[in-house]
């Protein structure tokens, strides 16, 4: 599911909201996980999972192209553990 697509289900699901309000609203979430997660924070869902970062160390890597080593930064980038219910229900 893209983006478009949840704010399209939101939208039928709740007709009494308009789209653009369903846009803000979408936007606002996934916003705020992100500034959130830039500060090194965590979210977590009760019942979905939660969104942290993880550190990667610099590293030697390779130009596919070219096969040429190249040097990759250090990095933080973004991990997702599914909650318990959400591995449960995908494993009935």
């Amino acid at each position: 599911m893209i983006r478009s697509e949840l704010v399209q289900k939101l939208c039928d699901d709740h007709p009494d909201l308009t789209g653009k309000e369903i846009e803000r609203v979408v936007t606002a979430f996934f916003d705020s996980v992100t500034d959130q997660l830039q500060q090194g924070g965590r979210v977590e869902l009760r019942g979905f999972g939660a969104f942290s970062t993880r550190e990667r160390d610099a590293r030697k890597g390779r130009n596919p192209r070219t096969g040429e080593a190249v040097d990759v930064t250090a990095k933080r980038v973004p991990y997702f553990k599914p909650g318990k219910e959400m591995r449960e229900r995908l494993n009935v």
